[in-house]
């Protein structure tokens, strides 16, 4: 009896919550929005070849593109609200923002990790929340990278809602001349999507490597909330 008390006391050690469900939420509505952006905004940038007949019967491109607004504005709310909650909700859910990048440690865990995934070390360290790595990556593409893809974004948008429009006044209206012209804008907003782009997939590779090589849960993290750690080694904060 004793025995299977202390197992169940070790199996509890190892499951630590970490991603409070406004968190979770917010990664599984902002993938789809993502997608649904990517894939609209390609379009958007490449459009599908003319088709016969009236335009107003194949109003293909139109749909596309409201799609592609419609996605972006659930995309800025979440992100808007993802910044609120990195300050009321736990540690963990202001890793990216705030990375501890005046830390001798967070460099040197981050180094570890670069050797890690060159598979120049055998063992990982173990981390409750994000390892530095992914915290300094996440936090250069995903949150500037997302930050620039809105501000640009709402510039394109307001020139065709005109001047008279809010994202014209805040947006349209400063960011079109600094980056010379509106065409500019257009190729590095979709420059910044590809970036994106390939991200994600890095990040789905090595969110799919952790789970299988470093004995912790990663992908189901995102889904229960748990960090799950396989075996009894502890983690690093």
């Amino acid at each position: 009896m004793a025995d299977q008390m202390a197992d169940q006391a070790a199996s509890q050690q190892t499951a630590v919550y970490v991603y409070e469900a406004p968190v979770r939420i917010w990664h599984w509505v902002n993938a789809f929005a993502i997608i649904a952006l990517c894939v609209t905004g390609y379009f958007i940038g490449s459009p599908l070849s003319s088709v016969s007949g009236e335009a107003s019967d194949h109003y293909v491109m139109g749909y596309m593109r409201f799609v592609h607004f419609a996605a972006a504005y659930i995309f800025i709310i979440g992100f808007v609200f993802r910044a609120y909650w990195a300050i009321v909700g736990n540690s963990h859910s202001r890793e990216i923002y705030l990375p501890r990048i005046f830390s001798k440690d967070f460099w040197d865990e981050l180094w570890h990790e670069i050797k890690w995934y060159s598979f120049l070390v055998d063992e990982p360290k173990k981390y409750t929340g994000h390892n530095p790595l992914a915290i300094l990556a996440m936090h250069l593409m995903f949150v500037w990278g997302s930050i620039f893809m809105i501000i640009s974004g709402l510039a394109l948008y307001g020139e065709g809602a005109g001047m008279g429009s809010w994202q014209y006044q805040f947006f349209s209206s400063w960011l079109i001349p600094l980056m010379g012209q509106s065409q500019d804008v257009h190729t590095y907003h979709h420059l910044v999507m590809w970036l994106l782009i390939i991200f994600a997939i890095i990040h789905i590779y090595v969110a799919v490597r952790e789970d299988i090589m470093s004995r912790q849960s990663i992908i189901s993290s995102m889904i229960s909330g748990w960090r799950l750690f396989k075996d009894n080694r502890p983690s690093n904060d």
